[in-house]
C-alpha cells in the first residue's frame, strides 16, 4: 500500500467537511477527481474507508485509523515546511557559539540579549571553547561561530574583526608596582599572578609578554570569575592582567590601578570566526552588527 501526503490530506478534509462535495470545494478539485482518489486508495488498502449512504459521510474503522495517522503526521509535515521556509528566508536557524576568550562572556551577554529580542526563532547556545578545540568544531559544523583572538588560515572560514583591546596590568593601589607608569615582563618575577583557569598559551599575559621574555611569576592562582579576581587584587593577594574593557570601571575605583604592559602597550584584536557559507545569513549578519555596536560602546567607555 502506497500512502501519499495527499491521501492523508484527503481523508482529513472529507472528515472535517462531512462530505465529498464540500471537501472537493475546499480542496479546489472536482468531486469526480476526489471520488476517484478515494476509490484508488481503497483499492490499494483492500478495505472501505467510508461508510456509504451515511449523512454526513462517516469514516469506517479503517478510515478512522488513516485519519488518526493524518492527524499525527500532517502537523509535523507543516511544521517542517514552516521551518524550511524560515531557513530559506533566514529568520530561523542555529547559532551555537564557542568562546576562546574567557573574559568575553561578560562582553557577549549584552550582545546576545539584544539578538534574542529580534531573532526568537534562532536556537542560541554558548559553549566554552576553552574546554575543547573550538576551531576544528567550527569546521565540523558542531558550532557556528568562535570568538577568538588568534586567527588562523582555515579553509572555508572567515575571521571577522570585532574590536581591538589592550591587556592591562591590574594591582592594588598600595602595591609597589602601582608607582610605575608601566610594567614589564621582569616585574612579574616576584608576583602571584591571578588568572582565569585557562592554559597559559591562551592568556595574553603569557603569549604576548612572559613566554617571549622567558619570565615565570613566583606563583599562579586561577580564579573563574572576574569579580573575584578583582577582590583578590584589591586585598593585595596578587596582581592580574585583564582586557581594558573588562576593567573599564576599575579606573574610577580607589582600590585599584591599571598600567600598560610595556612602555608601548600591547594591543590585541578579537575576531569572530565564521564559516564563509554562513556569512550571508541574515541572523549571522545581525549578530556581527550587534557585536560591532557593543564593541564601540566598550571603546567609548
Amino acid at each position: 500500500m502506497h500512502i501519499e501526503f495527499r491521501h492523508l490530506r484527503t481523508i482529513k478534509a472529507i472528515h472535517e467537511a462531512g462530505g465529498l462535495a464540500r471537501a472537493a470545494d475546499q480542496m479546489n478539485i472536482t468531486q469526480s477527481a476526489l471520488s476517484h482518489q478515494v476509490k484508488g486508495l481503497e483499492d490499494q488498502a483492500g478495505v472501505e474507508l467510508f461508510v456509504r449512504r451515511s449523512k454526513p459521510l462517516k469514516l469506517s474503522p479503517a478510515g478512522q485509523r488513516l485519519l488518526k495517522l493524518a492527524q499525527q503526521v500532517l502537523p509535523q509535515v507543516e511544521a517542517l515546511q514552516d521551518e524550511f521556509s524560515g531557513l530559506r528566508a533566514g529568520s530561523t536557524g542555529r547559532m551555537h557559539i564557542a568562546i576562546e576568550c574567557h573574559a568575553c562572556f561578560e562582553w557577549l551577554f549584552p550582545v546576545l540579549e539584544q539578538f534574542r529580542r529580534h531573532w526568537q526563532d534562532v536556537d542560541v547556545d554558548i559553549r566554552p571553547g576553552l574546554a575543547f578545540d573550538a576551531l576544528p568544531a567550527l569546521l565540523r559544523e558542531e558550532v557556528d561561530l568562535v570568538v577568538s583572538s588568534d586567527p588562523e588560515e582555515l579553509p572555508g572560514v572567515e575571521f571577522v574583526e570585532l574590536f581591538d583591546y589592550n591587556p592591562v596590568f591590574v594591582a592594588s593601589q598600595s602595591h609597589p608596582l602601582a608607582e610605575r607608569p608601566f610594567v614589564e615582563a621582569a616585574d612579574f618575577r616576584g608576583e602571584t599572578l591571578i588568572t582565569y583557569p585557562v592554559e597559559r598559551t591562551r592568556l595574553d599575559v603569557f603569549s604576548q609578554l612572559l613566554i617571549p621574555a622567558k619570565v615565570e611569576p613566583a606563583a599562579i592562582r586561577q580564579v573563574e570569575l572576574t569579580a573575584v579576581i578583582l577582590l583578590l587584587v584589591a586585598s593585595n593577594r596578587g596582581v592580574s592582567v585583564l582586557p581594558d574593557w573588562v576593567v573599564r570601571e576599575v579606573k574610577y575605583s580607589s582600590d585599584y590601578v591599571t598600567r600598560p604592559l610595556t612602555a608601548q602597550g600591547i594591543t590585541r584584536r578579537l575576531y569572530a570566526a565564521v564559516r564563509k557559507d554562513d556569512l550571508g545569513k541574515p541572523f549571522m549578519d545581525e549578530l556581527l552588527k550587534l557585536a560591532g555596536q557593543e564593541a564601540r560602546k566598550l571603546q567609548r567607555a
